[in-house]
Order: structure tokens, then sequence, then C-alpha cells
């Protein structure tokens, strides 16, 4: 278990590398402060508003490189992704400013 938390680590690293994505004009900070997009339990981005395009972009781009992520670290661990991506999701959602949303088992809400 050591092995994966170490693993994590690397994980978030990765995540905060994709903070602004060249596919689109919109960052990830500015999508989440404007209640867009939000962390998902799953390890990934979710959309919070579904009718913007640029946001919808964004969560394709950064969700394909976490899936990446996720996978080598499965890999180097011998561990089933679907555990790196739960234990991803709960960093993520702990790391989640205030006022961004997250999701819980009832939809959408602000942390």
């Amino acid at each position: 278990m050591l092995i994966i938390r170490l693993a994590m680590a690397t994980c978030v690293a990765i995540l905060w590398a994709t903070m602004a994505s060249p596919v689109s004009a919109l960052s990830l900070d500015e999508a989440k402060a404007k209640g867009l997009v939000g962390e998902r339990t799953n390890g990934y981005l979710g959309a919070v508003n579904t009718s913007n395009a640029d946001a919808q972009a964004l969560i394709s781009d950064i969700n394909g490189k976490r899936r990446q992520a996720y996978e080598d670290i499965a890999k180097r661990n011998r561990t089933p992704r679907t555990v790196v991506e739960t234990l991803a999701g709960e960093k993520a959602i702990q790391n989640t400013k205030p006022g961004h949303f997250v999701e819980s088992s009832g939809g959408w809400i602000k942390k």
C-alpha cells in the first residue's frame, strides 16, 4: 500500500501539470472557478455545466492524460487501474479549493 501511496504523489504532480491545456483557451483553474467542471470520485473531471464546449474539450484532454498516468502507475505497481483512479479521486477531492465543485453521491456540490 505504501508503494501505491508514493505513486499517488507522482500522480498528483501529473494532475497539477495538466492545469493548463493547449487544446483549450480555458485553463482548469478557470473552468473550476467558473463552476464548469469538478473533480469526480473516480479520479477524472466531470462537467458541472455540460453546455460549454471549451469545458468539454478541456475535460476530454485532461481525462485522457490522467487515464494514461493512472495506467502507468497501475502497471508499475502491479495493481488494477481502478485502485489508482479511486485513490487519485480521493486526493483530488481533498485538494479541491473551497467554492469549487466535487462529485458526491447526490450529484455536484460546492466544497
